[in-house]
């Protein structure tokens, strides 16, 4: 055979994330985990990214527990999560303290990969993710929010993976989120990168432009080492590419990929029904298989044109859609081209749809924008034009330093305010992220009055 390209399998994360919103309990995971680690895979993504918003607002899911079930069924793959960095698994930035905690807990609990992310690609917010994972024993996966802009050019690129290396990454990850990495290019910066490092590089997209089986193979035939899949029931559109189906394809052209078809057909034999429950509940949507070349035309990912288009309904203004859609490129712009990915995608569609229906750019500005602006995100990949700071922030003081140096320690405050439910330092953690969302969790778990309403009963007794 020719040379190894491994696989790193999405199903059980973000597979189902993209198609049925996280929404996969733990008790349709637990009779294919065994299968699934007898595939072959380098690594199986089961955590971190919305699982662990999912399993406490949506499933009564503890997602420790569910981490640690996970792990005592895989005894050979690696487990994998996804990390926003400084962010974690919210939407905002963590004090270093909440941030060492919850990697150390996670590596002790099963994972052996941490992949970690910026939304920005500033390096500083990784920093402290970085160390804590390898001080854990964990790997580290350094992730490149890829994007296009006339900024983000292959060069800006190859130079962030290079620092990532130096920062301790074990690997890299070119993490497409919105599908637009097209298969010139991939093969372009795979190239460049693999030239320039001496890590292995990983390869993430979706299929919602309908490109991504290209853009894999060309990757792959510029020297990635591993590539993200999913098993057919929830591959494709909004997911990866077909786990099956990729591994048939780079078999056939002589590649190894160290996969055992039988067991993975069985796995998705399995999972057809639980695809076809989602299906039936209206969860599992038929339009995130279609494709939408759109994202390629606009270089906007789907589900923020998606988004944007409910919003305007909501408002009765989708006459308006145009406009929003053509504001957006120049929002971007004027904010220093930011990636859209989470939480930077929604606050740009905001800001575009604020400016087209107040009539005046920047009348009317969200405080994440203003926040943004202040620095507390972290640095944008180019610097926000004078003018444009002013009319959003005034002439308040940017934050020049890594905005979590600015946050105080947290986890005694915390320990102290959930110290009546929590039983361990993961539920301080579960707390720490999603605070009312925990409480109602672990107070159901520990007081079985704890929701129920209080009653007033009035009573008359008639004496006779």
């Amino acid at each position: 055979m020719g040379r190894t390209i491994r696989f790193m399998e999405t199903v059980l994360r973000d597979g189902q994330q993209s198609q049925i919103a996280t929404r996969m309990p733990i008790e349709d995971m637990v009779p294919i985990l065994e299968q699934l680690d007898a595939c072959g895979y380098e690594s199986l993504e089961v955590w971190g990214g919305a699982t662990f918003d999912a399993c406490l607002r949506f499933l009564n899911e503890d997602p420790w527990e569910r981490l640690r079930t996970i792990r005592a069924h895989v005894k050979h793959a690696k487990l994998q999560m996804l990390l926003r960095g400084q962010n974690l698994l919210g939407y905002h930035n963590y004090a270093d303290d909440v941030v060492e905690s919850l990697v150390k807990k996670a590596v002790e609990n099963g994972i052996d990969v941490v992949r970690v992310f910026d939304a920005l690609n500033d390096t500083r917010n990784l920093v402290t993710s970085i160390r804590a994972a390898k001080e854990a024993g964990g790997e580290v996966q350094a992730a490149i929010c890829y994007t296009t802009s006339e900024v983000h050019t292959v060069e800006y690129f190859v130079d962030l993976a290079c620092e990532m290396e130096r920062a301790g990454a074990n690997s890299i990850c070119i993490k497409d989120m919105a599908g637009v990495l097209t298969p010139d290019a991939a093969f372009e910066l795979v190239s460049k990168i693999k030239a320039a490092t001496n890590v292995p590089l990983q390869v993430h997209t979706h299929g919602t432009a309908g490109i991504a089986q290209m853009t894999l193979l060309k990757s792959v035939e510029a020297g990635a080492d591993i590539i993200d899949t999913c098993l057919s029931p929830f591959a494709e559109g909004t997911s990866q590419p077909c786990s099956e189906s990729m591994a048939i394809a780079l078999e056939g052209l002589g590649y190894d990929t160290g996969l055992d078809l039988a067991p993975m057909e069985s796995v998705a034999a399995a999972l057809l029904p639980v695809r076809d429950h989602f299906l039936e509940d209206g969860v599992l949507n038929p339009k995130v298989l279609a494709v939408d070349p759109k994202a390629l035309l606009y270089k906007v990912p789907g589900g923020m044109l998606s988004n944007l288009l409910n919003q305007l309904k909501e408002m009765r203004i989708e006459d308006r859609y145009a406009d929003v859609l053509a504001e957006v490129p120049r929002v971007r712009a004027d904010l220093g081209y930011p990636p859209l990915v989470t939480p930077l995608s929604q606050m740009v569609g905001t800001q575009a749809m604020m400016n087209v229906v107040s009539g005046e750019r920047y009348k009317i500005v969200p405080s994440e924008i203003r926040d943004y602006v202040h620095g507390m995100y972290g640095r944008p990949p180019v610097p926000i034009a004078d003018d444009i700071r002013s009319a959003i922030i005034g002439d308040d003081e940017v934050v020049t330093c890594r905005p979590a140096d600015l946050i105080e320690p947290a986890m005694p405050r915390l320990r102290e305010e959930i110290s009546q439910y929590a039983r361990s330092e993961e539920d301080v953690l579960s707390y720490a992220l999603f605070p009312e969302q925990a409480r109602d969790f672990l107070g159901r778990r520990e007081d079985p009055f704890y929701d129920v309403p209080v009653q007033e009963v009035t009573v008359s007794i008639e004496v006779d």
